[in-house]
């Protein structure tokens, strides 16, 4: 989550973006319950468990959404399962 705070920009402030120098495509979508579950449901990550594998297979499958800024889906992922109870 640091990595993202630090290396992306957005016009909420959310992401912080003084790290110019890493591009956002280097970044992977931080892979916890809540947004594993979600993934799951969604049909974007098969893996049981949330480990490294499961972390590269939904990395693959968002990163042909938008290989530029795959992790901007992390908010979405993460609060349909916190929030939405999805």
């Amino acid at each position: 989550m640091f990595l993202r705070w630090m290396i992306r920009h957005d016009q909420r402030g959310v992401d912080l973006g003084i790290w110019r120098d890493i591009p956002t495509a280097k970044l992977s979508c931080p892979l916890d319950v809540h947004s594993g579950n979600v993934a799951r449901k969604l049909g974007l990550l098969h893996r049981k468990q949330n480990d490294g594998k499961a972390l590269l297979e939904l990395d693959n499958n968002l990163r042909e959404f938008d290989p530029i800024d795959p992790v901007k889906y992390d908010f979405a992922l993460f609060g349909l399962g916190v929030f939405e109870n999805f």
